[in-house]
């Protein structure tokens, strides 16, 4: 049975697994505007449209959902939307439910890379095109972003399935002056996406995997280098500076949540452990992956949850 998101965040506070609800929303702080702010929208609030952007010599392309009530006198956040390897925009924009979020969201797409099939993939991965700079191209995504529409440029958040969320681990560590937190779904950690690894601030991490997820599995995979889930979110914890215990806490029959304490300047690293779940988005209604899917949590809502809690520091913090 599906939990309604409300019930879902109260345990989640009293269990200590996000920040106590009544935390200080995000928009009691001054929210820096972007050139793009007084500027006409380049399409209606409240549609998804497909555009493209020049960058490293290629055309690259992304689907950009603006929020109903957009509104260019006000700075909005933003959320980067990473697709698994071999999917796309438009169907991650169908199952993750991102584009109802009070944002502006943008979906990326990959460019074909190695292996059968002719699948987008992202930098980081072995099967990732060759000579592809995808942290340069989220960083010229948001620099249009940013001269088109009104955004505010310390609430930039990153998040993906599968290959597409290892990219978000590989964009906190090179571009942490820009990225204000991360929100990984059944990430792809392959080497490329967290060797030499140094932020230049601590970044806030929320990651959501299954634990009988076939794809990437929870355990790891050695003959693929890849880590356990429980160890690349403890990297994070560790540089972060989370001083403290780890705790964990089920909050419902499938859901636990672990919590890394004592980190430095709040940038908090969370872990949610979906029970069973497959290589999947949790909350998804349509396919988004092979096995189970919870119903029991909305992935869309418990990141926002915790990412828009984030923001890059002022120069007065």
């Amino acid at each position: 049975m599906r939990v309604p998101f409300p019930r879902f965040a109260a345990a989640l506070a009293a269990a200590g697994a996000l920040l106590a609800l009544s935390a200080p929303p995000a928009t009691a702080h001054p929210r820096p505007a972007s050139p793009g702010c007084g500027s006409v929208a380049p399409q209606p609030p409240g549609t998804s449209h497909d555009r493209t952007i020049s960058s490293g010599g290629l055309d690259r392309t992304y689907r950009l959902h603006l929020p109903e009530n957009y509104d260019a006198r006000r700075p909005w956040p933003v959320v980067v939307v990473f697709h698994g390897r071999g999917n796309d925009a438009v169907r991650t924009e169908e199952f993750s439910k991102l584009s109802t979020l009070p944002a502006v969201v943008a979906y990326p797409n990959g460019v074909v890379g190695l292996g059968d099939g002719d699948r987008q993939a992202w930098q980081g991965a072995p099967y990732s095109a060759p000579g592809v700079d995808d942290v340069a191209f989220t960083g010229d995504l948001l620099d249009q972003l940013e001269r088109e529409l009104c955004v505010d440029t310390r609430r930039v958040y990153a998040t993906g399935k599968s290959n597409g969320a290892g990219l978000t681990g590989l964009l906190a560590c090179r571009m942490s002056d820009r990225i204000a937190a991360i929100a990984p779904v059944a990430g792809a950690f392959y080497p490329g996406t967290r060797e030499d690894c140094e932020p230049g601030r601590p970044v806030p991490v929320i990651e959501f995997h299954g634990t009988h997820d076939a794809t990437i599995p929870y355990a790891g995979d050695a003959e693929r280098d890849l880590p356990a889930i429980p160890d690349w979110v403890r990297g994070w914890a560790d540089r972060n500076g989370c001083a403290g215990t780890t705790t964990s806490r089920r909050i419902e029959p499938d859901i636990t949540v672990f919590r890394s304490h004592g980190c430095d300047r709040g940038a908090e690293v969370r872990h949610v452990a979906v029970d069973g779940g497959g290589h999947t988005w949790p909350g998804a209604d349509v396919y988004s992956g092979g096995g189970e899917t919870t119903q029991t949590i909305e992935a869309h809502e418990v990141l926002w949850h915790f990412v828009s809690r984030h923001r890059l520091p002022s120069s007065k913090d």
